[in-house]
């Protein structure tokens, strides 16, 4: 399934829990259900928000952005954790006007069912977009399923409160469980948006992917000396990846110029849209540090 289909996808899966939620709530009349589903509300607006990031991170480089658009994925899982947030402190609101005035619940065995197919239906679906989202490096699609993960945990969460609140009596329970799970959203928010922003800020890439980069250069550069000043920063889907080359001074243009492709074709290789740029230099700018190419 491709990106752009996965992100549909989410728009579809999206309404049908919604829809599910808001019945689950009419039928019962809990405040934690009406929790739950208004955080549904943020997963179908934040749908819309990864499919149009999506289309745009997509388009090819152009005058105005001879980089690409990969960093609108990033925009977008920005804008996700902060509307997560905003959902967590709706659900305190609601949980608190549930505090003051606590009632009995409605039909809560139905009620409950009912969620919990929107639960199932919601882990599938967060199961589905990380993975996928991992395999195609989409910023958007992984912080998309993360957001439903913490959907599923608070329809958990909501589903434990209520299941107490029956078997006690308690029904200040229903709002202090939407509390606790609102606490949980928050946090969750959190990370999409401290994620995010790394990738907005030009993060460099993981400990071990730059191992691995190193380690390219240097079994693929035969007929060079080092390589130094490397440097590397990932947009979405695509793995930026510039430093110097330092050649003997005998090499010509020709050899050079082999050597850099084969470096080039391999890193792709390895990240399969990296954007490689190489700068060629003389025998007298060794600096006896970065990646040193064996004999």
């Amino acid at each position: 399934m491709t990106t752009l289909k996965l992100a549909i996808g989410s728009i579809l899966v999206g309404f049908a829990v919604l829809g599910l939620k808001a019945a689950a709530y009419w039928i019962t009349g809990s405040v934690a259900l009406l929790s739950d589903a208004l955080e549904s509300t943020v997963n179908v607006a934040t749908a819309f928000a990864a499919l149009i990031a999506i289309r745009i991170a997509a388009k090819p480089a152009d005058a105005d952005h001879p980089f690409g658009h990969h960093k609108a994925e990033f925009f977008s899982a920005v804008i996700e954790g902060v509307m997560i947030i905003v959902a967590a402190l709706l659900i305190f609101r609601e949980a608190f006007q549930g505090f003051l005035d606590p009632v009995p619940l409605d039909a809560p065995v139905e009620g409950l069912a009912v969620n919990m197919v929107a639960t199932v239906l919601n882990g599938v679906w967060a199961w589905v977009l990380i993975t996928g989202g991992r395999r195609r490096k989409s910023p958007a699609l992984v912080a998309d399923g993360k957001h439903l993960v913490s959907d599923v945990l608070t329809s958990v969460g909501v589903a434990v409160g209520i299941v107490l609140a029956v078997v006690t009596g308690w029904w200040v329970l229903d709002p202090l469980m939407a509390a606790v799970v609102a606490v949980n959203i928050l946090w969750s928010g959190w990370k999409i948006v401290k994620d995010s922003v790394g990738g907005l800020m030009d993060e460099a890439v993981s400990e071990q992917t730059l191992t691995d980069i190193r380690k390219t250069i240097a079994a693929e550069a035969g007929g060079a000396m080092e390589a130094h000043d490397l440097r590397t920063r990932h947009a979405g889907v695509a793995t930026f990846i510039d430093f110097h080359l330092v050649v003997p001074g005998d090499t010509t243009v020709f050899q050079a110029h082999e050597i850099c492709d084969r470096i080039e074709a391999a890193l792709k290789e390895l990240l399969d849209d990296a954007k490689v740029t190489i700068h060629v230099e003389p025998e007298h700018k060794l600096k006896h540090a970065g990646v040193i190419v064996p004999d």
